[in-house]
């Protein structure tokens, strides 16, 4: 019972403490699971989170429902997504309740613009980090795939599809030379 009060903690802390959406999340739940509690390796996260961007719905909580489940099972998943939905919840229905009051205050505007750097060094910081760790083929494979999104009109789906199949055919041709030799 105390694991899954620390997982609900642990996601309840990244839920409060993060605006600008579900990849500005990552870096926190990477700092959290990782460097703080070691529930799960590097690896391992960098495979979930591939999984969690993979399936429908919003990334931290596909994270936080692969996360909890790898470290709890079901009831691991259940804490992580109520932990990391209930702030957000909780601060959308406070400011559905005061928005018509303070949607004009010139403060709340200031700081929503203070914020907006934040944000995006929040999504930068991993996006940085794991392009270290994809060695240059991958980052310019990432750049032309971003290129041909953006300008050209492609969707990103054939992208996924089509990296997903080379990830495959890289491992049955990984796995079948080391299967060969004697």
């Amino acid at each position: 019972m105390r694991e899954l009060w620390n997982i609900f903690v642990s996601f309840f802390k990244i839920g409060v403490f993060t605006f600008g959406g579900g990849y500005a999340m990552v870096s926190l739940i990477e700092d959290e699971l990782i460097t703080r509690k070691r529930w799960i390796e590097s690896e391992q996260f960098l495979k979930l989170l591939t999984l969690a961007q993979s399936a429908p719905g919003p990334i931290a909580l596909n994270t936080g429902v692969f996360i909890g489940y790898k470290v709890r099972g079901w009831a691991g998943a259940l804490a992580a997504v109520l932990g990391i939905v209930l702030p957000s919840f909780v601060i959308i229905l406070l400011i559905a309740l005061f928005f018509a009051d303070i949607r004009d205050n010139c403060y709340v505007d200031a700081a929503f613009k203070g914020m907006r750097p934040a944000v995006v060094a929040l999504i930068v910081a991993p996006v940085y980090k794991w392009a270290r760790a994809l060695g240059p083929a991958g980052i310019a494979a990432s750049v032309a795939a971003a290129l041909l999104v953006w300008y050209v009109g492609l969707s990103p789906i054939y992208f996924i599809v089509a990296g997903a199949a080379a990830g495959i055919a890289h491992t049955v041709w990984k796995n079948r030379k080391t299967i060969e030799k004697p």
